[in-house]
């Protein structure tokens, strides 16, 4: 997929009005049913089936409906599942680019990830008890990166709660393992289901406390797709399955360098050191001439995460990154404005370019996480900051940055929450 881009200078874009608020539409059926037919094909290809578990219990709906995110193919997942039932998707702004009006008339509910959005609790509101449509929402708001799950908002449960309508969990299998992000949208040959579960009615919503809803909530969103391939003896024997793995296993445990791992055909291989492992087709790791440091993907990936901590701990954590900029600003098209530096660190985030115009800054508490993807929309990787009236995309022009940004603004986030309220007061 990719998305309508425009080139304009930095003050012509800015002098643009920002981005209209709109309440939801009602989903339109022939729509809907056109984009499943559409989408279904996928399913085809990969034999898709569904488990429903007291879904008797969710009566008709309208329903709030959580999923999991791991790939594309869960917008397909979504159509066939609640196929001949009005539901509305709360989507990523740039979904709506060159298309708002078709995006609009399938009910889509328009949000920026991982920026505060006062209206989306009383579009999704409008939605269920106005259009009396069901919501779907993917609450880790980013894919997977190393097949775990997100980090969800804390207190979800104060949502759930304010909508009093019933809670139906999508859990997806192999939509992962078919397309990790990190594989540049290779797909690979695998079976792909799902599971369809009632979490809550509006009865025990009422009567239950939000922090048991939240710990329900977490529970749903605890996985490990790398280890439910081993389980299950998926097979995955394409020659590219490491392509792009270097993305979030960007450090080597061995010599400890950043950004010199290469992921490529079936093998990780460290440029610094020469260490390098296969991917097996079970999608564990095998050192080839070295002593593994690490069988498991995701025990890596949380690795790093650790390694980052101490850096974070020792305030000697910081990016400096060139980069392409693109801004949001409206849905007529990404405006691709120039040039310029990312800058993170423990005081936050700091993006400077198109000859000295353009200034941002972005504070650690500002959100628990950040939106970055790879390969998006066939552009390249990016990370995005910005707020409710532009958002800037960020294109990394050197090293694999985005996970380790990634995760270092979900650690300093936990960082600034945990500061006693009166040295916040101070900063």
């Amino acid at each position: 997929m990719k998305i309508k881009t425009k080139t304009m200078s930095y003050e012509e874009v800015m002098k643009l009005p920002s981005w209209e608020h709109k309440k939801p539409k009602k989903p339109s059926k022939l729509l809907a049913g056109v984009a499943r037919i559409a989408l279904g094909g996928e399913l085809k290809k990969v034999n898709f089936t569904c488990e429903k578990v007291d879904m008797e219990k969710a009566g008709d709906g309208p329903w709030l409906v959580l999923m999991n995110h791991c790939s594309f193919t869960d917008l397909s997942i979504a159509f066939e599942v609640l196929k001949g039932k009005p539901f509305s998707i709360v989507c990523t702004s740039d979904a709506l680019v060159g298309k708002e009006w078709l995006m609009r008339s399938l009910g889509n509910i328009p949000t920026r990830k991982f920026v505060s959005d006062m209206t989306l609790i009383s579009d999704m509101d409008y939605a269920l008890n106005t259009n009396k449509a069901s919501v779907l929402m993917y609450p880790e708001a980013g894919y997977s990166l190393d097949g775990t799950g997100t980090k969800i908002p804390r207190r979800m449960g104060i949502l759930l709660k304010k909508l009093k309508h019933p809670v139906v969990m999508i859990t997806t299998y192999g939509a992962f393992t078919r397309d990790p992000l990190y594989n540049n949208l290779q797909k690979r040959d695998v079976k792909v289901s799902c599971q369809m579960k009632c979490l809550f009615t509006p009865e025990e919503l009422a009567n239950t406390k939000v922090r048991q809803i939240d710990e329900v909530l977490d529970q749903a969103f605890t996985f490990d797709y790398f280890k439910w391939q081993q389980e299950n003896n998926v097979e995955i024997d394409e020659p590219f399955r490491a392509d792009g793995l270097n993305r979030i296993l960007y450090k080597c445990p061995h010599c400890m360098s950043e950004g010199k791992t290469i992921g490529k055909g079936i093998t990780l291989k460290c440029n610094e050191c020469g260490a390098e492992y296969e991917l097996d087709t079970l999608g564990r790791l095998k050192g080839i001439n070295v002593e593994p440091k690490f069988t498991h993907v995701p025990d890596w990936f949380a690795w790093e995460r650790e390694q980052l901590k101490e850096e974070l701990e020792n305030e000697t954590y910081s990016l400096d990154v060139p980069c392409d900029i693109a801004i949001l600003k409206d849905s007529k098209a990404l405006y691709m404005v120039g040039t310029g530096r990312l800058h993170h660190d423990v005081n936050g985030f700091v993006l400077d370019g198109c000859d000295g115009k353009l200034h941002y800054e972005q504070s650690p508490g500002a959100s628990y996480s950040v939106n970055s993807d790879y390969f998006w929309y066939e552009i390249g990787d990016i990370v995005s900051i910005g707020t409710n009236d532009c958002l800037y995309f960020c294109f990394p022009k050197e090293g694999d940055i985005v996970a380790k940004t990634r995760i270092a603004a979900e650690e300093l986030y936990k960082i600034s929450k945990e500061k006693p309220h009166d040295q916040k007061e101070t900063e």
